[in-house]
């Protein structure tokens, strides 16, 4: 039997009484996501996807420390998307907390055709070029026309799939083998849309 939630914010009470009923109130209204379950309740078809994993090691006075680092991205495909990693001695728990932390992250994405060869006004694409960093690792996404689909690794388009674009150009420097990187100079390109939205776009 699952647990019932008890929300400690007050975002969470104002979700479980109903008074927000959709995730765009949430970032139309200011409020930070800091309980999963907001996320759950808001965007019940929200998906999870493992992007990278691997044990790290610690050398203590008491021998060699191990735990697994999971990396994970969720988003509903439909203008949402979210990236975390974890760190933790079983598997299982490592990717459940990473996957927890993924959808405290979780951003809205600016959505639509800034394609010069496409001009079609839908929602396939991203409205204009953007860039996103992490360490050493840069990564630019250029509009792409309706029906290219998205021309980047497997890592940037497994996140550009769940935030829901289907048409994408990418180009990334630096060191691109560190997945880990990777992923969050992609969250941060997508982050630099929301950034720029008005409050009209986040309820289309």
């Amino acid at each position: 039997m699952t647990e019932e939630w008890v929300p400690k914010t007050k975002l969470g009470k104002l979700v479980l009484e109903g008074k927000i009923v959709s995730i765009n109130e949430v970032f139309t209204q200011g409020f930070r996501i800091q309980e999963a379950e907001i996320v759950d309740r808001l965007l019940p078809n929200i998906r999870q996807e493992v992007l990278d994993m691997g044990i790290v090691q610690k050398q203590t006075d008491a021998g060699e420390h191990s735990r697994f680092k999971v990396l994970v991205a969720v988003g509903n495909e439909d203008g949402y998307v979210g990236v975390s990693d974890a760190k933790l001695k079983q598997v299982r728990a490592a990717i459940e907390k990473a996957t927890m932390y993924s959808k405290l992250n979780l951003i809205p994405v600016l959505r639509g055709c800034g394609s010069w060869e496409c001009g079609c006004d839908k929602p396939h694409s991203l409205p204009f070029r953007t860039i996103g960093k992490c360490g050493s690792v840069r990564v630019e996404f250029i509009p792409a026309p309706r029906g290219l689909g998205i021309v980047a690794n497997r890592v940037t388009s497994t996140i550009l799939r769940l935030a829901g674009l289907k048409d994408c150009w990418s180009r990334s420097f630096g060191s691109t083998g560190t997945v880990s990187s990777l992923a969050f100079a992609t969250y941060d390109a997508l982050k630099n849309t929301y950034k720029v939205m008005r409050p009209v776009d986040w309820v289309r």
